[in-house]
């Protein structure tokens, strides 16, 4: 297998793939870095998961109740991941589940106060774990890095392909 098997023969020459490659690697690095001290951080602080944290902060944002289902859709896990984690947070007090009556399918869950507390709490202190890695960066720094991950974004989403060969609108 060559090189030239990663890449558009028609759009890149072997030096941009390579560089477009480098470019993938060094966002997985980082993302993984901040993810591990994301993890680390809630664990310590507060003997919590991310996808934990991940679900309060889906109901948090959405202010209403979800159905299981929205839930499973806004974290894009299975319903069953969802399940045992509003289980266990319902055990703790931190999210209710309730059942419209007459329908035995439909489950709701929101955020109790607690959980509500519990959630602004973790979130404050994500938002400073994540203020202290980008620290070094100047406000044009960051600015520049959201225009060009911005582009990037675009880029990526003109030229994405959904299946083999096939390219997204």
């Amino acid at each position: 297998m060559s090189d030239t098997t990663f890449f558009d023969h028609e759009t890149a020459t072997p030096t941009d793939a390579h560089r477009d490659l480098r470019l993938w690697l060094r966002l997985l690095t980082l993302t993984n870095l901040m993810e591990t001290e994301i993890r680390n951080g809630l664990r310590l602080a507060f003997d919590t998961t991310l996808p934990r944290f991940d679900l309060l902060a889906a109901l948090h944002k959405a202010g209403t109740p979800l159905t299981m289902g929205e839930l499973s859709r806004r974290l894009m896990v299975s319903n069953g991941n969802v399940t045992g984690l509003a289980e266990r947070l319902q055990e703790e007090g931190l999210v209710e589940r309730t059942r419209p009556p007459g329908d035995k399918r439909t489950q709701y869950v929101t955020l109790t106060p607690a959980g509500c507390r519990t959630f602004e709490t973790m979130a404050a202190r994500h938002e400073q774990w994540v203020a202290a890695a980008f620290a070094d960066l100047s406000d044009a720094d960051a600015a520049q890095l959201m225009a060009l991950l911005g582009k990037a974004k675009a880029s990526a989403r003109r030229h994405i392909t959904t299946q083999p060969g096939e390219t997204s609108p």
